[in-house]
């Protein structure tokens, strides 16, 4: 699981829960597991696992960690800085 590349101006706190709860949604629809399968692997109610993926959840690392350890999954991110990457987004727009 790789979160997809974000420029600097869309990097807020809640879009980067929604890009992780993005992310778990395709990896169970990949995997069809559904909801309440999580909920059933993560030991809390399907109606926990719905908050969690309501995007509207204050995602914390502990929860993701759980998620993440409920879908037999592993989770990947990098940071660059800002400069670089939006030096590399002009440079590819402009071939």
């Amino acid at each position: 699981m790789a979160f997809r590349r974000s420029t600097p101006e869309e990097v807020s706190p809640g879009s980067l829960a929604q890009d992780a709860v993005d992310e778990i949604t395709w990896y169970m629809r990949e995997h069809k597991m559904s909801r309440a399968d999580l909920a059933a692997s993560m030991g809390v109610s399907p109606g926990r696992v719905s908050q969690i993926l309501s995007g509207d959840e204050n995602l914390t690392l502990r929860t993701l960690g759980a998620v993440v350890k409920a879908l037999g999954a592993r989770i990947e991110f990098t940071l660059s800085e800002a400069e670089e990457e939006s030096i590399l987004l002009v440079e590819e727009t402009q071939r």
